[in-house]
């Protein structure tokens, strides 16, 4: 596939080589078109690259496939493994004959561990791996450090001032979204490569995960969760637009997220605290092709702050996520919300700590932008490690001491 990711570097990369290295099988998961094929080619010449898109191999695979793996000696790589999962119980008995680390590496577009008739898990053999679109760290060349120096306490003590009168990156950033094929096209041709591809996902892919009666019901589901991203999950109300049970609606957005269209982040609550929203929110994985079903371009920063703010939302959950996975796989990320609709939009554990980050798409700070993060720290007590308020400026600053600061989104990608 041509395009960036060809050269640009993945920070998924060294967390991947890792685990090929003591682990006899690794998948790594994604969306199509994040560069995983380009990723799993870049790992050496030595290893036989099958692609289960070739209608041949693919057929070959479901025939037999004890004899389609058995005639592999070497390493090997099997790209879309989710378009034939009967390769997996033979894998299973080929690494329980040998378990040689990296004998295996599997790629698939839709999360093999959510297939619904996923013949074996292969656990303990496996190792799952997640390759999201490229953040803007990796497009800008960085390694994506600021999530581990953030939660390192690397730079509270630090408070940096400066100023700034350059036009703000943002909108074009978030229109851009992290697909390497349409970075560097014009607006118009980008909006035309998100059409074009989720039509190719909901007509190729979808069947491979669930029984579906109308694709087409899919996508229109997808294009209204586009205009909802970051807000919260009402199925009742979907239910209604579609003109579909609410069954129905709730097992369409399970496709959409075991094909990694959309991610369900969940309430962050204390079991005492009974005044907390426990109502999932919605975010779609990539801002790009969020605004472009939303029909958002970068013209619009000013006069649609409202959608832009939500789009904002997504994509700045969407670069933590990506940092995780190579930072701290053992975060996890909710959002919070109470019933005097108080609320953080990212919330990070790992164990018991609790972590916190407000987005405003604005350049000017209030003191109110701290109140969710202040609400959550006062929920989380002792625990409560940190929290910020993401902005459009170019200065650090603290709102509360040194627990929580005003931080430039810049930061996400220049450090």
């Amino acid at each position: 596939m041509d395009g960036p990711e060809r050269i640009l570097p993945r920070g998924i990369e060294h967390a991947l080589n890792e685990a090929m290295a003591d682990t006899p099988v690794v998948c790594l998961l994604g969306p199509r078109q994040c560069g995983k094929s380009t990723l799993a080619r870049s790992l050496g010449t030595k290893r036989q690259y099958l692609s289960l898109d070739d209608v041949d191999l693919l057929a070959a695979a479901i025939r037999d496939p004890k004899g389609f793996i058995a005639q592999w000696k070497g390493d090997i790589t099997l790209d879309e493994i989710q378009r034939a999962p009967e390769l997996l119980l033979t894998i299973k008995r080929t690494v329980d004959e040998n378990r040689q680390p990296g004998r295996f590496l599997l790629t698939g577009s839709a999360n093999l561990l959510q297939l619904p008739h996923l013949p074996d898990s292969l656990a303990g053999r496996m190792e799952c791996l997640y390759l999201h679109p490229l953040t803007e760290a990796e497009k800008s060349w960085n390694p994506g450090l600021f999530l581990s120096r953030w939660l390192a306490n690397d730079f509270a003590d630090n408070v940096l001032r400066e100023d700034s009168l350059f036009p703000s990156s943002l909108p074009g950033r978030i229109v851009a979204g992290g697909y390497p094929e349409p970075q560097g096209r014009t607006p118009v041709r980008a909006r035309q490569w998100h059409r074009q591809y989720l039509s190719s996902v909901i007509d190729r892919d979808v069947h491979d995960v669930a029984r579906v009666r109308d694709s087409g019901e899919v996508a229109r589901l997808l294009e209204i969760l586009a205009h909802q991203t970051g807000s919260l999950l009402n199925t009742s109300s979907l239910s209604n637009d579609l003109n579909l049970d609410r069954q129905t609606v709730e097992r369409y957005i399970a496709v959409l997220e075991r094909l990694f269209l959309i991610r369900r982040l969940a309430p962050w609550h204390r079991n005492s605290a009974k005044r907390l929203i426990k109502t999932p929110k919605v975010h779609l994985v990539d801002s790009g092709l969020a605004a472009s079903l939303s029909r958002i371009s970068s013209g619009d920063w000013l006069t649609k702050r409202d959608k832009f703010g939500h789009l904002l939302e997504s994509f700045v959950l969407q670069q933590l996520i990506a940092q995780s996975g190579w930072t701290d796989p053992d975060l996890r990320f909710w959002h919070y919300r109470d019933k005097d609709q108080v609320e953080v939009d990212v919330v990070l554990t790992r164990g018991s700590k609790v972590w916190g980050v407000e987005v405003k798409a604005s350049a000017t700070l209030h003191h109110s932008d701290g109140n969710g993060l202040r609400r959550l720290a006062a929920q989380a007590g002792k625990d409560f490690q940190s929290g910020i308020v993401f902005y459009d400026g170019a200065s650090v600053l603290p709102l509360d001491g040194s627990k929580i600061l005003a931080v430039p989104l810049k930061f996400l990608w220049e450090w």
